[in-house]
């Protein structure tokens, strides 16, 4: 019989799984830094803790977008390492998915940095 698996176990997986994400996707490479230049943009135009948590929704939401897309590419790769136009579609609807997000998310960003920066000229 296999014994339950306990929280740490779980919480193990999950930090394993973004560790291999992170690491095996080159996206994550435009995305950290971006979230980074974003995090440190608030903090100079000190943002209020309503569009604190605005942002970090949208990079949370680009960030588990990207994992999501890389677990289904992992498991493409799984399944078949040959052409498949089903899996390619699943492939495409995934990649559409992290477009979406992260569209929003620089939608988000805009506003939130736009905002405050036409306040510091004199545009409001």
């Amino acid at each position: 019989m296999i014994a339950p698996r306990t929280w740490l176990d779980k919480f193990g997986d999950a930090f394993r799984g973004i560790a291999r994400a992170v690491l095996g996707q080159s996206s994550f490479a435009v995305h950290i830094p971006a979230a980074l230049g974003t995090l440190a943009l608030a903090a100079l135009l000190r943002v209020s803790l309503l569009e604190w948590c605005v942002l970090a929704g949208a990079i949370g939401a680009v960030l588990a977008a990207e994992v999501i897309n890389t677990s289904i590419e992992s498991l493409a790769k799984a399944v078949t390492r040959e052409f498949n136009p089903d899996i390619r579609d699943a492939l495409d609807i995934a990649s559409a998915g992290v477009m979406v997000t992260v569209v929003t998310a620089v939608v988000v960003g805009t506003l939130i940095v736009g905002h405050r920066v036409g306040g510091l000229i004199g545009w409001w």
